[in-house]
């Protein structure tokens, strides 16, 4: 008999196996090489920590910063911040120990977590657009309409679009039977990776999964590429040069993370679905490099190419340093 989750069977060859508990493999065909992944995980997980903070603290602690563009880019980086405590620890753990064994219940809140968090950031990054969209094209109009009250309600609505259509997910799977394999090929709860493990019919969690995706990425990515084909024909009206140029330069650090972000997410969505002949190992690499890059560079682009940011984090530094020759003399 097939068991549902929580609940204990029997395998084909009659030893037991706790259908409660499912183990995550890490990067099938490359354990050798774990260790040395660990490496560069290490080194993202720090990055996402110190820089995502470090935006909050300069953005929140600068006046001249409390605007639109930055009170989006602190909302990205509390997203980036909570989806890396959601998956670093557990990567580094399977990684550094092989310790990939997981709870029903953990497995499915982890799922939930990652996939809800993805939702939100892609809403963020669509608000961002809308950003530039009104800054460019309406700027006289900047300020009245993209005041806090409709700043805080569009992060509202991130967290409730992200958190709703993520919800259905874990009691779809909660419905299905696991007679075989505990065995996740991955390195954490993707929702895919386990529906692939049940037997019996999966087509609503397929179903679904795919309209998530599609209301989410398809969605956001269409209104973003519309919003940045209005800022261009505007852009290619104005008479100057120069003017162009300021005004496609305002743009740049959120298209370098739009790039960023729905580049691998794409390829991990199409090689899920399609992909057959895609390596496992080159897919789960590439599902990790969606949840790791995005959150550890967001803050460096942000930084480098916007002025008040990176002035501002300079002189935190220069202070820094200044207080320390200080009291070495």
């Amino acid at each position: 008999m097939p068991s549902t989750l929580g609940q204990t069977m029997e395998s084909p060859n009659h030893t037991s196996l706790d259908s409660s508990v499912f183990i995550l493999m890490g990067i099938p065909g490359l354990e050798q090489f774990h260790l040395w992944l660990s490496l560069p995980v290490c080194l993202l997980g720090t990055a996402t920590i110190v820089g995502n903070i470090t935006i909050l603290v300069v953005i929140a602690t600068e006046p001249a910063l409390h605007k639109p563009m930055c009170l989006f880019l602190c909302m990205l980086s509390t997203i980036d911040l909570a989806a890396s405590f959601s998956t670093v620890p557990k990567l580094l753990a399977i990684l550094w120990c092989g310790a990939g064994r997981m709870s029903a219940s953990a497995c499915l809140a982890q799922m939930f977590f990652i996939h809800a968090f993805c939702m939100m950031e892609s809403t963020v990054l669509l608000a961002m657009a809308f950003d530039r969209y009104v800054a460019i094209c309406h700027p006289l109009r900047y300020t009245t309409i993209l005041t806090d009250t409709i700043i805080a309600r569009i992060g509202v609505v991130a967290m409730v679009r992200g958190s709703i259509l993520m919800l259905p997910c874990p009691f779809l799977i909660q419905r299905l039977s696991f007679c075989q394999s505990h065995v996740i090929p991955h390195t954490y709860c993707e929702h895919m990776a386990v529906v692939k493990l049940a037997c019996g019919d999966t087509r609503p969690n397929r179903v679904y999964g795919l309209t998530a995706a599609l209301l989410v990425i398809g969605v956001d990515l269409f209104c973003i590429g519309l919003s940045y084909f209005l800022i261009a024909r505007a852009v290619l009206r104005l008479s100057s040069h120069e003017a162009r140029s300021k005004a496609l330069g305002t743009c740049g650090s959120h298209v370098c993370v739009i790039l960023i972000s729905y580049t691998p997410a794409l390829f991990s969505f199409f090689t899920h679905r399609f992909g057959h002949h895609v390596p496992l190992h080159i897919h789960i690499l590439l599902a990790n490099v969606y949840l790791l890059f995005p959150p550890a560079l967001n803050p460096m682009v942000y930084g480098v190419k916007t002025k008040e940011i990176r002035e501002r984090v300079v002189r935190v530094f220069q202070k820094g340093q200044g207080t320390g020759l200080k009291a070495s003399e």
